[in-house]
């Protein structure tokens, strides 16, 4: 994990960003398998090497569901300095968008080509990537940062006292809130980088989910 000024810890419980310290990462990140917290964790430091073609938020879940068009997953990225008014605070918020298939081809292809398997019986996958105006801006955010970084480096410019960064997923407005679904599985996979493939970011009903998401 990344040790310079500018990195805080980031858990991304699902729709909501919580903030923790090493000791409690554990307890407080319950919703996400432990397999994964590593590698969340690492997130901070990987987003300067984010490729933002390749990063990719694939959900399973209840075939019924189709969610509104503009429900879609949203990356939350938060820069704060140290020294307050040392430079301007940076709060993106840069949504993704659903990946649609290419005319005839066959689902089950298309998953594979993504490294997902089939979603069993009764249940679908819904997959998201940046945009091209999503992926200038966060090519925006990684040159914000690096600068900041720089200036902390070289004891020059607005970023040389630090700051802290935080990173986390929003997905609050994807599922659909009708009480049918409430006690249907709800699957959040996450992809940083092709070569690495996805990994389980969160799990459980939407019910959960919404009560995290703050929704009834």
């Amino acid at each position: 994990m990344p040790t310079n000024s500018f990195t805080i810890i980031r858990c991304m419980a699902t729709a909501v960003a919580v903030s923790v310290l090493m000791a409690t990462v554990l307890g407080a990140c319950s919703g996400v398998p432990v397999t994964s917290i590593p590698r969340l964790l690492r997130l901070n430091g990987q987003l300067l090497d984010v490729k933002p073609a390749e990063f990719m938020v694939a959900i399973q879940l209840d075939a019924r569901m189709t969610p509104s068009p503009g429900g879609v997953p949203v990356l939350e990225v938060t820069v704060e300095p140290k020294d307050p008014g040392a430079f301007a605070s940076i709060s993106k918020k840069v949504p993704l968008r659903l990946v649609h298939a290419a005319a005839g081809t066959i689902e089950a292809v298309q998953l594979r080509a993504f490294g997902l398997d089939d979603a069993p019986k009764g249940r679908r996958w819904l997959i998201y990537h940046f945009g091209p105006e999503s992926q200038a801006e966060l090519v925006r955010i990684q040159t914000a940062i690096k600068q900041l970084l720089k200036d902390k480096q070289t004891g020059r410019g607005a970023g040389k006292g630090g700051g802290n960064i935080s990173v986390g997923i929003d997905q609050g407005g994807i599922p659909i809130r009708d009480p049918a679904y409430v006690n249907t599985r709800w699957e959040s996979w996450l992809q940083i980088r092709q070569r690495e493939g996805f990994y389980e970011l969160w799990s459980g009903t939407v019910g959960v989910l919404l009560k995290l998401t703050g929704g009834r």
